[in-house]
């Protein structure tokens, strides 16, 4: 899978919320490999969010939105329900990246996720990468990336 990614808010989004823009990679070492990439905008939480992926020409791949209770899926003219904001993601990307962590990744927190290593030390650059060594296959995120 190819493409580029952006996310947009939306209106569920807490008062709280946090967002950035920028770039995504996804490398997944299966047999064979996946490369999945996009612009993002990413705003919410991880309890309620948006996230807009979309091509380097401006074209929506997808967006997402999950609240407690739903997680959508909508890309092109479908829309899709899932059980959680786990599917959804896997369902976009080809992985299953966890969002919790993500948000907690992006604004400098270590926050532990069974079998994935973020490395943080660029985060005061705008880029971001984690690995996920267990399950099989590896797979590697790479993120750059502003706050907006």
């Amino acid at each position: 899978m190819a493409g580029c990614a952006q996310l947009s808010g939306g209106s569920s989004a807490p008062k709280t919320s946090d967002g950035w823009s920028g770039r995504m990679s996804l490398r997944i070492e299966s047999e064979p490999v996946q490369t999945f990439a996009a612009l993002f905008e990413l705003r919410g939480s991880a309890d309620s969010g948006d996230l807009t992926l979309t091509t380097p020409i401006g074209s929506t791949l997808a967006q997402l939105h999950w609240a407690p209770g739903e997680a959508l899926l909508k890309d092109g003219n479908k829309t899709r329900r899932f059980d959680s904001v786990d599917e959804l993601i896997e369902a976009a990307t080809g992985a299953a990246i966890p969002v919790g962590a993500l948000f907690g990744w992006l604004a400098g927190r270590n926050d532990p996720v069974p079998g994935w290593k973020p490395d943080l030390a660029q985060l005061g650059n705008g880029r971001l990468q984690a690995v996920r060594e267990s399950p099989s296959p590896r797979a590697d995120l790479r993120i750059v990336f502003e706050r907006s």
